[in-house]
């Protein structure tokens, strides 16, 4: 069999670029003698990993060949490089031939395209270092330190993102044994639930918790409260966080979670403010004002310092781009751990690229936070706003052809949730106070609502649609688990 010496690139390039033109070689000798073994390696590398450009030419006539079942071999590639200087420089078709002749390693044909991939990699992290360095180095008016930080985190998050490979298919054996170990999750929990508790109880049971890899979509109209459910859940996932020991023996939250929340349209004073409104039982309004008496205000500071180590990490940063919001939430989980991840609200966040219509972008994003969900394995919770045809009609209770942009959100949601007090729009027919039997009405009708809520659940991809009832209580924009006059004589315990 013939040898094959190693070649010099066809394009200068410094020696310290790691690189292996060895492995190129053996790599394509062994697809031009054997085109099945493409289908091992498609998934792992392309053209841009090669080196030698002339490597990446030969690469690319011979994968496109071979997508078209079309043979790709020495013969059959000689055409297509007749003219190509750079296979001329290296002994012109007959090279073709030489690189088949010498593959004596197709077994290994999959650890050398990780090889190649990988020795890319270093090359494109070695160039972004240059640049980053360059770039540094030059002083301008334009160009502030702080942008060029996101610049460069960005350009390192796309490179993390190529350099992931797809796992592919997997035995079934496998899913089962995760199919298996969720369902003991719950029975441990004595049959509870296998994802995260929101601390709403008949929510929780509806839902079986907030499972990984969800994407939950809350929806509502404006002043129904969909941001004080959201931050509501957050909250009371991130009080009841404790770390421990995982049966995998791993170690992470036993109970409990760190949540990540991306508030784009509130600030994060004004988030953290409802929070302590919640948790200290004081009217917001009055927090902002600072209209609070000694014991209240003592209640407040002591309700700050239970809040401190809370693992509630919040982002208000507004109009984030989808891909800087999932790089955010990647440096979240590596660098404090993250178990929830919540977005108010979908239509503030921004495609990576514009779009021809609204449409086409809210499917981007909505496709780009279920792709985060299942990537960082969590939950994500993402609120969205409901088109105006719900005020048009008698009954004011949202279903899912009310979403904007109905049809993508619909589609990669795996749960969609409306948030529903009918109060609100009672409270704004009241009659004239001379209709004595339509004000009596309308006073008992507004009793019987008062301080409730509704949570429809519109779709459930693994479990039961349905509406869940729970208590609100406006003051404190909070929301809780609703009593039932069963439970009034053991103090509302279930």
């Amino acid at each position: 069999m013939n040898e094959i010496a190693p070649i010099q690139p066809g394009v200068a390039a410094p020696d310290t670029f790691p690189h292996s033109i060895e492995a190129e070689q053996q790599l394509l000798g062994a697809v031009l003698t054997n085109n099945d073994l493409y289908d091992r390696i498609a998934a792992i590398i392309n053209g841009r990993h090669f080196y030698d450009p002339v490597h990446a030419r030969i690469w690319e006539v011979a994968a496109t060949r071979i997508a078209k079942n079309a043979l790709a071999s020495p013969v059959t590639l000689k055409s297509f490089f007749d003219d190509d200087p750079g296979l001329r420089e290296l002994g012109g078709p007959a090279y073709l031939a030489r690189l088949a002749g010498a593959a004596i390693s197709a077994y290994a044909v999959r650890e050398y395209a990780q090889l190649i991939h990988d020795l890319a990699i270093r090359r494109e992290l070695i160039a972004l270092g240059q640049d980053i360095s360059a770039k540094a180095r030059r002083v301008e008016v334009n160009s502030e330190p702080s942008e060029q930080i996101v610049e460069a985190e960005q350009k390192l998050y796309k490179l993390s993102e190529q350099g992931s490979t797809s796992t592919g298919f997997q035995s079934f054996v496998n899913a089962l044994t995760a199919a298996v170990k969720n369902a003991n999750a719950a029975y441990e929990r004595d049959g509870g639930m296998a994802g995260l508790a929101t601390g709403l109880i008949d929510l929780d049971k509806k839902l079986g918790g907030l499972h990984r890899s969800d994407l939950l979509i809350l929806a509502g109209r404006p002043s129904m409260g969909k941001t004080s459910l959201a931050t509501n859940m957050a909250f009371n996932i991130a009080k009841a966080y404790r770390r421990g020991r995982l049966p995998d023996g791993s170690e992470g939250a036993v109970d409990g979670g760190v949540v990540g929340f991306f508030s784009l349209e509130m600030s994060s004073e004004q988030l953290a403010a409802r929070v302590l409104s919640e948790a200290a039982e004081i009217p917001s309004e009055q927090i902002r004002r600072g209209d609070m008496t000694e014991a209240e205000f003592r209640r407040f500071l002591d309700a700050a310092k239970t809040l401190e180590s809370c693992p509630l990490y919040i982002d208000d940063t507004p109009a984030l781009p989808i891909s800087q919001l999932a790089a955010r939430a990647r440096r979240l989980k590596r660098t404090h751990g993250l178990d929830a991840l919540f977005v108010d609200y979908l239509q503030l966040v921004r495609p990576a690229t514009a779009r021809d219509s609204r449409v086409n972008e809210v499917s981007e994003i909505t496709q780009g936070l279920k792709a985060i969900a299942k990537e960082l394995d969590v939950p994500v919770v993402a609120l969205s706003q409901l088109s105006r045809a719900v005020e048009s009609r008698e009954d004011k209770r949202p279903q899912l052809s009310d979403l904007r942009e109905s049809g993508s959100i619909e589609q990669d949601a795996d749960v969609v949730m409306f948030v529903f007090r009918e109060e609100y729009y009672v409270e704004r027919e009241k009659p004239s106070d001379d209709a004595l039997d339509k004000m009596a009405a309308w006073q008992q009708r507004m009793e019987n609502l008062h301080g409730k809520a509704e949570v429809i659940i519109g779709k459930q991809r693994h479990g039961p649609i349905g509406s869940v009832d729970l208590s609100f209580e406006g003051k404190f924009t909070r929301f809780g688990n609703l009593v039932r006059a069963w439970q009034q004589d053991t103090g509302g315990r279930f």
